[in-house]
């Protein structure tokens, strides 16, 4: 098998030269005790004096807004640290929070670090199962939770939990005979002075549970190491400078908004937007204005829903009735951006949108279109300093084929093929909690394979086509869902589309669209037919969905993606598998 890296690949040597020097703009724990994600956050710009800038800014469901500063964000983390400390957690202990998004959790995440325990996020909309199984699979001491989090989704599955012997609620309810205690009234009684013991960087800081299509969660473990990467591709992916306003929209239960919502924006001393509200569209306008956002990090599904209010074509009445002219670079990450949302960016916000691709497992963003580079409507970007990229043959079974452990790389340009990664970033995964096969299984070779198929054009520009068991094949071709979804949604009268391959006795598979559509039209032979026509002048009959069905509400995860294998399940009679991630179980 070839074993040559691609055309214009970086080096092994470059690539390690570009994280050396990436962690040479941090500083380390002092007297060179190691490298520790909360002291760079926070306690590094209180030692240099900065404490009195804003690092937080916690805009309540009133709009409302409170301010927290770094130097009394270092203090109330410093006080959960000894809390920690004081109830016997330790190095390599896991935290877990399930809370909304507040200062609450910021200080959780920030003193759990300082304290060398591992933090784990979980989103406050999971469901009592998927929470127990987490909290099981994580085998978590303390939980840091609301009273009435705690009431609706744990307390009912504590005996199940034999290892969870601490349960700190913010805010009122805590009651010792029920085995919760208060976290505010332990927090305010402990010491404002902490030490960061030594933290070897390879040590675990962070586990971000994610779910495939089969088996359990898996709990993806990422070292403090990689804050090395969370900082320098904040800087090189979404533009950070000193003294930006940063309006991460992700759940810090996602490793998005703990990436790039919590630890990146705190590393660069910036301001971060913490929204405790959900979506509508007037809200996020009106934020982005209040708050004089300079960078705004988004996912597709809310660019999405702000594309059905304000829609190309027509005066954008909803952006213009606010002052948005401190933004200066938009972002989108979760799934890939439509080529369509890129020209809506532009001419609606006045600003492109620039996608980038990363996955829990990388742990920070590896390819982009930086604000340096020009975009591509549709591509991924490139890849960023120092990571390195390739596009591996595929076998039978659509992932990268392995014959006698050795991988084939594909070097012309147009070729697509399994996307993976030479390991070696700061942030890359050291390993799934409990489940080391499922781990080795990822590498082959001398390769991270990341399970999406991309191609990569003559200019090094990555294409997503879809995840390899998406992939749909019809009479010899090989069709990627996410090409005709961004060409359906160009359509006047889809909102939103997912497609799947149908098995076919003559094709194998045909492409089957199911639409949703924009107010104002309604389902129908006419509107099916016309969607149709579409998609075959712009794709041509070989690619087109030859069947359309109207669904207007699509199954997605809670962070917006179209379940794609939950509509091809439900098609086929198939288990519909892990629903934990689920929008709405129903």
């Amino acid at each position: 098998m070839d074993h040559r890296t691609p055309a214009g690949e970086t080096t092994a040597a470059e690539a390690a030269d570009v994280w050396r020097r990436a962690r040479e703009h941090l500083d380390g724990l002092p007297g060179g005790r190691g490298l520790n994600i909360a002291h760079e956050a926070v306690d590094r710009h209180v030692a240099a004096g900065r404490g009195a800038r804003v690092a937080l800014r916690c805009v309540a469901a009133d709009r409302t807004a409170t301010s927290v500063t770094y130097a009394e964000l270092a203090d109330r983390s410093n006080r959960f640290a000894g809390v920690l400390r004081s109830l016997g957690v330790g190095r390599g202990d896991r935290v877990a929070s399930l809370l909304g998004r507040g200062p609450e959790l910021y200080t959780a995440v920030l003193g759990t670090l300082k304290n060398a325990s591992v933090f784990c996020p979980l989103f406050p909309a999971f469901g009592p199962a998927p929470v127990e199984e987490r909290l099981r699979l994580g085998d978590v001491r303390v939980l840091v939770t609301s009273g009435d989090l705690y009431r609706r989704k744990v307390a009912g599955r504590r005996d199940a939990l034999p290892g969870l012997e601490h349960v700190l609620l913010v805010g009122p309810g805590a009651d010792p005979d029920s085995g919760t205690v208060s976290f505010d009234d332990l927090t305010a009684a402990a010491s404002g002075e902490f030490t960061i013991p030594p933290t070897d960087p390879g040590e675990p800081a962070l586990l971000h549970f994610t779910s495939g299509t089969t088996g359990t969660p898996k709990g993806a473990v990422h070292a403090h190491e990689a804050v090395v990467a969370h900082h320098a591709t904040a800087a090189l992916a979404l533009d950070l400078r000193p003294g930006d306003v940063f309006w991460c929209t992700a759940d810090p239960g996602w490793v998005t908004g703990m990436s790039y919502g919590i630890i990146a924006p705190l590393t660069h001393g910036l301001t971060a937007v913490v929204d405790s509200g959900e979506y509508e569209a007037r809200r996020w306008y009106g934020i982005l204005a209040q708050e004089r956002v300079n960078v705004w990090y988004t996912a597709p599904t809310a660019i999405r829903m702000l594309m059905r209010v304000s829609p190309r074509g027509r005066p954008p009445e909803l952006p213009r009735s606010f002052d948005l002219s401190a933004l200066r670079f938009v972002a989108s990450v979760g799934e890939p951006l439509n080529p369509e949302a890129v020209r809506w960016g532009q001419e609606v916000l006045g600003l492109p949108i620039h996608d980038n691709w990363w996955q829990t497992e990388t742990g920070a963003i590896m390819i982009a279109n930086t604000a340096a580079t020009e975009i591509r409507p549709g591509s991924m970007g490139r890849p960023l300093p120092g990571v390195r990229a390739g596009v591996l043959e595929r076998g039978p079974d659509g992932r990268a084929d392995v014959t006698d452990g050795r991988v084939h790389v594909l070097e012309q340009a147009g070729a697509e093929g399994e996307l993976a990664l030479r390991p070696g970033w700061p942030s890359m995964f050291r390993g799934y909690l409990g489940a080391e096969a499922r781990y080795r299984a990822c590498f082959a070779d001398g390769w991270y394979l990341t399970g999406d198929v991309v191609r990569r054009d003559a200019d090094g520009y990555y294409w997503f086509v879809g995840r390899a068991d998406d992939v749909i094949k019809s009479a010899g071709h090989l069709i990627g869902p996410f090409e005709v979804e961004s060409t359906l949604m160009e359509h006047t009268a889809v909102a939103e589309a997912g497609v799947i391959g149908r098995p076919d006795p003559v094709a194998g598979e045909i492409v089957k669209a199911f639409v949703s559509l924009k107010p104002g039209y309604r389902p129908g032979p006419q509107v099916a037919r016309d969607i149709t026509a579409f998609a075959r002048r712009r794709l041509g009959p070989a690619i087109a969905p030859r069947e359309i069905a109207f669904e207007q509400n699509l199954p997605k995860t809670r962070s917006g993606k179209v379940m794609r294998r939950l509509l091809r399940a439900r098609e086929l009679g198939l288990p519909e598998g892990d629903l934990s991630t689920l929008e709405s179980p129903s």
